[in-house]
């Protein structure tokens, strides 16, 4: 129950980010700064479920991401956490939630990084 909930905030992120990538190709800054804010809302569902789904508490130190805020790209960054939502995605169809829900939390390290990015102009 709680993976399907899990899979779902996923994907429904995901398909935001794509939203995002739209609205940046149309040069449509409140919709990227829209999908974004619910990308974000979607993997902050999904992490409070995944931390009800641990035994133990992960070492989170070791998931953070290495960028530099103003090198941060908005679209190659949104690129990159849809791409981890989507190995996110496929951990938890084979039953690897840690996995998962390290590539979650790095996903959302970068939509951090994005929407400092695009809060900042």
């Amino acid at each position: 129950m709680i993976n399907n909930k899990i899979t779902e905030a996923i994907t429904s992120a995901i398909s935001r980010l794509e939203d995002s990538m739209k609205a940046l190709m149309e040069k449509d800054e409140q919709g990227v700064v829209g999908s974004v804010w619910e990308a974000a809302a979607e993997l902050e569902y999904a992490l409070f479920l995944f931390s009800l789904t641990q035994q133990e508490e992960a070492e989170r130190s070791s998931w953070k991401l290495n960028l530099l805020s103003k090198q941060v790209e908005v679209g190659l960054t949104s690129v990159f956490a849809q791409d981890l939502l989507i190995e996110a995605k496929s951990c938890i169809g084979i039953g690897e939630l840690g996995i998962a829900h390290k590539k979650t939390w790095m996903a959302r390290g970068c939509l951090l990084e994005v929407w400092k990015r695009l809060t900042a102009r």
